[in-house]
């Protein structure tokens, strides 16, 4: 793959528009970012759990804070790599381009969540059971495979894709109209369903498939053998997976600190793992000045944060070439140097056994994962049956943007997906709710 062809700035949707030069003082790239920030799905992240219960009366991450703390690491770490890059290819023609990598993360960061329904992974896991094992079995005759396959692997990710460039009804071409190569480093698992590996994870639904594959296709990504389609990542999705991996396990640790999850002794000598004595002697001379625990907290997680991003920076710059290439295998931090990857990895532990197994955290999984399969249950035969009284009564409620009137059948049910998805934790409440008759307008 080839810098020249990954880094584009035309537009999803508004290809016969494309000037390929810049136009006032925001770049296109920047305009993505801009265009993100003030979008109804960007705001609505902020009442999606990240892990923690929301809200409490004290405050932790959701969904929107974390987004946009991943955009500043990633930002910062694409500075750092192309800062680099430009030394290497300084003589080339297309050098200046690597300046958009900065900002071509930037967006992508903000952007790699939106695909996410309510209450976290629970939601993920509620939705793609209620097909694979739950009430949704039934459907599975009535549905090609390959949707089927969407279908029972529903990822957040590939939804996030589906946001960003499906023309919902009432909407303009191209979704976002987002920039191709934003779009395509939002895409973690660029291959369809399936060719989903153990996981279960893959980047684009049945219904964006040709949407992928026209970007993949302008962009150079690398096409993979195999009779499934699928490609190798675009090499900008490395550094969004760092991002969120470093701010998702840093900040976690940080809001169990707080909440009292985690004591102050045992995060300091989680995060001091990351670093050489010479360096801790001076972090721990700064940390006698700091008297509250939380402040403590704050300090040692950016010094944590900075060194992640820069060894993260080294590790892509090193294997560039098997990186454009399509070989590179695993992520930036799994090839850490080993200090950085064994105190990474002892954070990872630490959070699954005092955090994520937390009875607050539980019971918002347990919560949501019950609502979400109500809802499912409800809306799908509504869409299936949209004759009957009941069903018009409920499918008059779904906003006008969702086809629920869709000829197919998979259409209809991508539809209620679309819906349910897009819903914050509340509003998800709230409906349940009422349509459990627990919940009635005041008379």
């Amino acid at each position: 793959m080839e810098w020249s062809r990954l880094i584009c700035n035309k537009r999803f949707g508004l290809e016969n528009y494309h000037d390929p030069r810049n136009r006032g003082s925001r770049s296109e790239f920047q305009r993505d970012h801009d265009r993100l920030v003030f979008s109804s799905p960007f705001r609505r992240l902020q009442n999606k759990t990240q892990v923690f219960p929301l809200p409490g009366s004290i405050f932790v991450h959701n969904r929107l804070t974390h987004s946009l703390e991943v955009s500043c690491v990633g930002r910062s770490m694409a500075n750092e790599i192309s800062a680099r890059l430009r030394r290497k290819y300084g003589n080339e023609s297309w050098s200046d381009m690597l300046d958009g990598l900065g900002e071509i993360t930037g967006a992508a960061c903000l952007a790699h969540d939106l695909g996410n329904p309510p209450f976290g992974h629970s939601g993920e896991n509620a939705i793609s059971t209620f097909f694979s094992r739950g009430g949704g079995m039934y459907l599975q005759d009535n549905i090609d495979e390959p949707q089927w396959n969407d279908l029972i692997h529903f990822e957040g990710n590939a939804n996030s894709f589906r946001v960003l460039t499906h023309r919902f009804q009432g909407r303009r071409t191209g979704g976002f109209a987002m920039t191709y190569s934003t779009l395509a480093s939002i895409v973690k698992y660029p291959y369809e369903s399936s060719a989903a590996r153990e996981n279960g994870k893959f980047g684009f639904f049945t219904s964006e498939r040709e949407s992928f594959m026209k970007i993949a296709d302008e962009l150079g990504l690398k096409r993979l053998d195999g009779e499934s389609l699928a490609y190798a990542r675009h090499p900008i999705v490395y550094i969004v997976e760092a991002a969120d991996d470093i701010c998702y396990e840093v900040m976690d640790i940080e809001d169990a600190h707080k909440l009292k999850i985690l004591t102050t002794e045992e995060v300091i000598e989680r995060f001091q793992a990351f670093f050489p004595d010479e360096r801790i002697k001076e972090m721990e001379g700064v940390m006698e000045t700091i008297h509250d625990p939380n402040e403590k907290v704050s300090y040692l997680r950016s010094c944590v944060i900075g060194r992640l991003v820069e060894k993260c920076a080294d590790v892509f710059v090193e294997n560039e070439a098997e990186i454009l290439d399509g070989t590179f295998s695993g992520s930036l931090i799994s090839h850490l140097p080993e200090r950085e990857k064994d105190a990474y990895g002892k954070c990872v532990e630490l959070s699954y056994e005092r955090i994520y197994s937390a009875s607050s955290v539980v019971d918002v999984e347990l919560a949501g994962y019950r609502i979400l399969t109500s809802l499912m249950e409800i809306l799908v035969d509504a869409v299936r049956n949209p004759g009957h009284s009941y069903s018009k009564l409920l499918l008059s409620k779904i906003p006008s943007q969702y086809d629920i009137r869709n000829p197919e059948l998979f259409g209809r049910i991508q539809a209620v997906l679309d819906y349910i998805s897009g819903m914050t934790d509340v509003y998800a409440l709230d409906l349940f709710r009422k349509l459990q008759g627990q919940s009635l307008p005041a008379v």
